[in-house]
């Protein structure tokens, strides 16, 4: 019987450990980045930290059910005291245990959500490398439409679609902002997921260590096209990168306005677009709600509505202006779509005069 149980247990074990079998490979525990790897890092200080009280626990709780069942009543060791009611040992241990542990981890949280934070600036290429004073870190321009990815690079001129490439060891700060919903930026080989939202511009820094290809997905469930709304994401080196940007530029397309708003109508599992020029202030313009031409900007609308102007009924500007002895703000300016630029906009002078006869008639 004792041989038979061996090769049982033995079989048991390998059956439970081949699910872990992959994870040497797990691209989430083993990334390309430093910001990922930081991540990653976290998350095995956290499972270790929380494993110290769990494991115990689970074990103690098997002894007990062990040394204190029915039929243990009688052996001397498992005491039965009916009466027992409190132990200053355990009370110690049951709540200082899980207080250190929260503790170690509240530290931990604290200091990590600094560190990584997305909005900050990346001080070092990785633990071993501070980040060198003469690096100049790159701009990418992410736009999450439905259902594609647009990434347009300012300092080189071009844009892709459904395709990222990055310099190995050199920082990288993404604008991340979204076309019409909330959508998640996510590079698990890069960094952690970041959200998209339209109206607002998020950041991310972040680095790649070593060269190869990913894959980059959103993580945020946004409509029918969502499960196909992939891209590939490429490590080169400086002069691969380099020709990587001349190839795009020879594809002779340019993303104007124009060409934004068909690409940006709903499609699906779009193949990899690249264009060779991109009309400056686009990503501005996505961010700000006013790609069509003649629409005002949401900036310049909530900077009317903060001055106390009537944005909604196109103002595009105001001023401070005396009437009647005291000062008050006034419309300065008015424009229509036929006049984005605001150049037959009146004079405060003429909103004065047109407010004395309404003030007169009592409409003020």
């Amino acid at each position: 019987m004792t041989r038979l149980r061996r090769p049982l247990a033995a079989g048991a074990l390998a059956a439970a450990l081949l699910p872990l079998a992959g994870c040497n490979n797990a691209i989430v525990m083993n990334p390309a980045g430093d910001i990922a790897r930081q991540q990653a890092d976290l998350i095995i200080t956290s499972t270790v930290l929380m494993l110290l009280i769990i494991v115990p626990v689970i074990l103690l709780t098997l002894l007990f059910a062990w040394r204190y069942r029915a039929r243990q009543a009688a052996v001397s060791s498992a005491r039965y005291e009916p009466d027992w009611d409190h132990s200053t040992k355990l009370e110690l241990l049951i709540w200082g245990a899980p207080l250190l542990i929260i503790i170690a981890l509240g530290t931990v949280t604290w200091i990590s959500t600094h560190q990584l934070d997305p909005y900050r600036p990346l001080s070092r290429l990785d633990e071993n490398r501070a980040l060198p004073t003469n690096v100049q870190t790159m701009e990418v321009q992410v736009v999450a439409l439905d259902w594609k990815w647009l990434f347009v690079y300012p300092e080189q001129g071009v844009a892709m679609v459904n395709e990222l490439a990055l310099p190995v060891d050199r920082p990288v700060r993404f604008k991340i902002t979204s076309s019409t919903v909330m959508n998640s930026f996510y590079v698990p080989a890069l960094a952690g997921q970041i959200y998209a939202m339209p109206g607002m511009a998020s950041t991310l820094h972040a680095v790649i260590n070593k060269p190869g290809t990913w894959e980059g997905f959103s993580a945020n469930y946004s409509g029918d096209g969502f499960s196909g709304m992939r891209f590939a994401f490429h490590g080169m080196s400086a002069a691969d990168f380099d020709r990587w940007v001349e190839n795009a530029r020879g594809a002779g397309a340019k993303l104007d306005r124009a060409t934004y708003l068909e690409l940006a109508k709903p499609s699906q599992r779009e193949a990899v677009r690249r264009f060779a020029s991109v009309e400056p202030d686009l990503f501005d313009a996505v961010v700000n709600r006013c790609v069509e031409r003649g629409r005002m900007c949401m900036a310049d609308m909530m900077a009317i509505d903060a001055s106390g102007g009537g944005g909604k009924q196109g103002t595009t500007s105001v001023a401070r202006a005396s009437w009647r002895g005291a000062q008050t703000t006034v419309v300065a300016g008015l424009c229509t779509p036929s006049d984005p630029t605001g150049t037959g906009v009146t004079s405060v002078t003429s909103v004065l005069s047109s407010l004395e006869p309404a003030a007169a008639a009592g409409k003020l």
